[in-house]
């Protein structure tokens, strides 16, 4: 039986692994990261890194022949247009890797974290949409603290992303996670209850 998916996406600096772990853990459900895929991609060798060498030659290429993910990571940032093409390298490639991961599961819940999962235009591949949201202050202070990153880097990093206001929109769960994580965990169980109750076969199985 194919497992019902639940997308989490988010923007930079949201939170929304930290909320993805924690639903995952309550609900006993596998979590597939796509950022994680797109990382095995990248491995020397794999066709991932095999695209970008021969899109870009060695220009985001350490000397051992490894991705350079700083610097591509900055200059994506930077540039819309070589965004774009990194974007149309990988994404296919990321795509049927996460079809494949999800027909390994053997769940009737399985939860998919999905950064870009609506600028991708992945909406298809999941049945409902979880928006983790935080305000642009929040994620500023994050980014900074975890990458060291000047505010300057750190708002043109979340200026490169579609606006979180954008994804809520478009989502059928919206998890706030601006405040303090005792907040939001609270609102992550309380999410985690209701699709016990919505997931066909949980409430049996939890029961049983």
């Amino acid at each position: 039986m194919k497992p019902w998916i639940l997308g989490i996406t988010g923007g930079i600096g949201s939170g929304k692994s930290s909320v993805g772990r924690l639903l995952a853990s309550y609900c006993l459900a596998p979590l597939i990261d796509v950022d994680q895929c797109c990382r095995h991609l990248l491995e020397t060798g794999q066709p991932g890194w095999q695209a970008l060498r021969a899109a870009f030659g060695p220009a985001y290429f350490l000397p051992d022949g490894g991705v350079d993910r700083i610097a591509l990571r900055r200059r994506i940032f930077e540039d819309a247009d070589i965004r774009r093409q990194v974007d149309g390298l990988l994404h296919p490639l990321a795509r049927e890797a996460l079809r494949t991961e999800i027909g390994h599961q053997h769940s009737e819940l399985v939860l998919v974290e999905i950064p870009l999962l609506f600028e991708a235009g992945w909406r298809g591949e999941v049945d409902e949409v979880l928006v983790i949201y935080a305000r642009r202050g929040a994620r500023c202070c994050r980014i900074m603290r975890r990458d060291g990153a000047s505010r300057r880097e750190a708002a043109r990093a979340i200026a490169a992303q579609m606006s979180l206001e954008e994804k809520a929109a478009c989502a059928e769960l919206v998890i706030d996670n601006s405040r303090q994580w005792t907040e939001s965990r609270v609102r992550v169980v309380a999410l985690g209850d209701a699709l016990a109750c919505r997931i066909p076969g949980r409430l049996r199985k939890e029961s049983s």
